[in-house]
């Protein structure tokens, strides 16, 4: 398993009580991937420029991660990967947690993605990223925490306390207040529309 997956099924568990939207998720996938990629040495970080390494590690999702690398100079920056490789990307993990039997129909719960509800299956996964949470591993922490979901026994903010980890899980922090920014401006421009239509 990897970070990108042990924080979809910490998002989808039902005990959380935040619930975390499709986009937000996504963005915090593609940091959780650039980070999982990093550590197996496929990528190194240059300010915030990501640069392609060694080959990807033997996960499907991060195989598909690694051959979307920019690999020609100037490299791609941190953001910019995440708004490009984010795209959609929750529902991917969705779709393969689901085909390996990671996923499994629930009785109760909610869903990112509508009215049909899934929830994580008791399994040797579930039970990794459950671990991880209750250890409050560092990295796990700090990117559920740019999502919005607080846990573990961490006071204050979770610090992920290596170079990379830090520069991405900022990078996430940002883009996701970026898109509430675009949400709630959206909404505002939604609203001023309806009350030009509504009249005095």
């Amino acid at each position: 398993m990897t970070t990108a997956k042990d924080l979809f099924i910490i998002a989808m568990d039902t005990r959380q009580d935040h619930e975390v939207g499709q986009g937000d998720l996504s963005l915090a996938l593609a940091g959780a991937e650039l980070i999982d990629l990093a550590g197996a040495g496929a990528v190194t970080l240059d300010g915030d420029r990501v640069v392609p390494g060694g080959a990807a590690p033997d996960d499907r999702l991060l195989g598909d991660a690694a051959a979307q690398l920019t690999r020609r100079e100037p490299y791609e920056r941190v953001e910019d990967w995440l708004w490009r490789r984010g795209r959609d990307l929750a529902a991917a993990y969705q779709a393969a947690l689901e085909a390996d039997g990671e996923l499994t129909g629930a009785r109760r719960g909610r869903s990112l993605f509508g009215a049909r509800r899934v929830e994580p299956a008791d399994t040797p996964a579930r039970r990794r990223a459950a671990g991880r949470w209750a250890e409050a591993d560092p990295v796990l922490l700090a990117l559920a925490a740019a999502v919005g979901i607080a846990g573990g026994d961490v006071a204050g903010e979770a610090e992920p306390g290596d170079d990379v980890a830090t520069t991405v899980v900022a990078a996430v922090h940002d883009a996701v207040m970026e898109l509430e920014a675009v949400r709630q401006r959206r909404t505002i421009e939604n609203a001023a529309f309806a009350n030009v239509w509504r009249g005095p």
